[in-house]
């Protein structure tokens, strides 16, 4: 039998056969939210994988949602769609929107979320003109996301079902201060363990320290050394390192397993709370 499928027909499917949608929602596991979501997905497209970030978000907390899309992001190929579903809801100040960003497509409200997500502008910006195809507005999360997700899931361009706009809601996020002798940063994220994340890049601790011997401070504690595991202390010890996405994180190595608690516990550290390094 001879193929007379084309090498452009056959890419179209296998880019088809590859699409990914991801949620990152704060509904929680208990209720059937997430899963009527991801039917109604499915309903549409069934050669899809639909990929959890979390939905594990503080009930409405779009900063803490955008920490976990800002660290994900970059680890997904080209044409991956995200849900946003934490405040998700349309109002006069807050469209429905698509963000475009490096060849990946972002779908929820223009509440402020976007500021978190990217230190850059994105590419374009679609506010959605498509109908829900019910009359409820309490869940546009999956009744009008999904719809959207799954045009450009796909192949659909996001012209067909919105029209170009800017992002309108914005807010300025917490950034790492310098001088020639500091860097005074702030926790950004407390995760399951306790970890304390913070927002002082290797980066920035190379420029500034230049090899210099130096002291984290936080609280009344201090430390002296980054090291580059967690296992390079004892357990029960605090350890500060660099994690996967070369932010500082302070840490008890296996603290919260041995049931003593983390980082945020033990130092008693929460978000936003100063992080500062001083160089000798």
């Amino acid at each position: 039998m001879i193929d007379c499928r084309t090498d452009v027909q056959f890419d179209r499917i296998q880019e088809f056969l590859m699409a990914i949608i991801t949620l990152t929602t704060d509904m929680g596991l208990r209720d059937y939210y997430v899963a009527s979501v991801k039917a109604a997905i499915l309903r549409s497209m069934q050669e899809v994988q639909i990929i959890d970030i979390s939905h594990d978000v503080e009930k409405f907390n779009i900063s803490q949602a955008a920490f976990h899309i800002r660290n994900s992001f970059y680890e997904f190929p080209e044409r991956t769609v995200h849900i946003i579903g934490v405040r998700p809801e349309l109002t006069t100040k807050n469209a429905h929107v698509i963000v475009s960003k490096d060849g990946q497509y972002l779908i929820g409200a223009d509440n402020g979320i976007f500021s978190f997500i990217f230190d850059s502008e994105p590419e374009e910006v679609f506010e959605i003109t498509i109908n829900q195809d019910t009359d409820d507005m309490t869940f546009p999360t999956k009744d009008l996301f999904t719809k959207a997700a799954v045009h450009l899931a796909k192949g659909g361009t996001p012209e067909v079902i919105g029209r170009k706009t800017e992002l309108k809601t914005r807010f300025n996020k917490l950034q790492a201060i310098t001088d020639a002798s500091s860097i005074r940063g702030h926790v950004t994220h407390v995760d399951s363990y306790e970890n304390v994340i913070t927002n002082i890049s290797e980066e920035m601790f190379k420029e500034i320290g230049q090899g210099r011997e130096f002291q984290i401070h936080f609280r009344r504690e201090q430390l002296r050394k980054i090291h580059k595991t967690y296992n390079s202390v004892e357990t029960g010890e605090a350890v500060a390192l660099f994690n996967s996405r070369r932010f500082l994180e302070i840490s008890f190595n296996q603290g919260s397993y041995h049931g003593a608690g983390g980082a945020s516990t033990l130092f008693g550290l929460k978000v936003d709370d100063m992080i500062r390094i001083e160089f000798e």
